[in-house]
């Protein structure tokens, strides 16, 4: 049904971003395209409803969250074109940096729902991605991408802004690459796929502990300091108040090392079942 929607929105799409056009230019057309094939798709859903629960939630949670992922990047890469410091390399910096720290706390506020999608779960998916249950659920405020709530479910375009701000650190990341002259490798070594730390900053924060009492790395030479900024790179997350978070971990009254002994049981358990097969 929505076919040939796709694969022309894929076939304009990747005209647009290999273009030569900078990333104003781009944003803009890409923008004009996502309303356009919504649009499209839209005007199909009123002429003919889904037949089964099992079709709405595929388009809900498959197919429309395609142009609306790209709908919100471009929205967001716009707007970043637009605010960004025109001058002044540690301000643009700055300001880059700061955008990371939005995104971090964007994916920290749907931990639950963001650990739900990339397991692959489904049993909620009902509630999630058919507009039966919409009401039941408040709508991420996101009113600056588009509006239709009729034309919306009560995660879907939760879903497809989690996609859109995954493509998002990698613009932020490339521009931020653009501004470190003579460290050309840098973002070229970042390109794997983005991982976002969604267990809790306590939990982290024996990890980084455990890594630091045992020497294991830079054969121990590492400091605190430096292993937080790596963790933080690596895992797009900002650890503010780390000795803070370790001290209220040594008052704890239950375990000390929670998050630590629950790795190494089910790694055991999981060592344990591949065995038995």
């Amino acid at each position: 049904m929505f076919k040939i929607n796709v694969e022309e929105f894929d076939k304009k799409l990747k005209s647009i971003i290999n273009s030569p056009e900078n990333n104003h230019k781009k944003s803009s057309l890409g923008i004009n395209l996502c309303n356009e094939t919504l649009s499209n798709i839209k005007d199909k859903v009123e002429q003919k409803d889904f037949e089964t629960v099992s079709s709405e939630i595929d388009f809900f949670k498959n197919i429309k969250t395609v142009p609306m992922s790209y709908l919100i990047y471009f929205t967001e890469v716009h707007s970043c074109e637009l605010r960004k410091p025109k001058t002044g390399r540690a301000y643009q910096i700055e300001f880059l940096e700061k955008e990371l720290r939005k995104i971090n706390k964007f994916f920290y506020r749907n931990v639950d729902f963001v650990h739900y999608m990339e397991q692959g779960y489904t049993y909620l998916d009902h509630q999630f991605f058919t507009r039966n249950h919409r009401n039941n659920f408040p709508f991420t405020p996101m009113t600056d991408y588009y509006q239709f709530p009729e034309f919306s479910t009560s995660h879907d375009m939760l879903w497809a802004k989690v996609k859109a701000m995954n493509r998002f650190i990698h613009y932020i990341r490339e521009a931020m690459q653009k501004l470190n002259a003579g460290n050309e490798m840098m973002f070229e070594e970042k390109k794997h796929k983005v991982l976002v730390w969604t267990a809790p900053k306590a939990a982290i924060t024996e990890l980084i502990y455990a890594l630091y009492s045992n020497g294991s790395l830079n054969n121990g030479a590492a400091d605190i300091n430096t292993i937080v900024a790596s963790f933080e790179d690596f895992f797009n997350i900002k650890l503010d108040n780390i000795y803070k978070t370790y001290s209220e971990i040594k008052g704890r009254k239950s375990s000390k090392t929670k998050f630590l002994e629950e790795l190494t049981l089910n790694l055991k358990q999981k060592i344990h079942k591949e065995e038995e097969v």
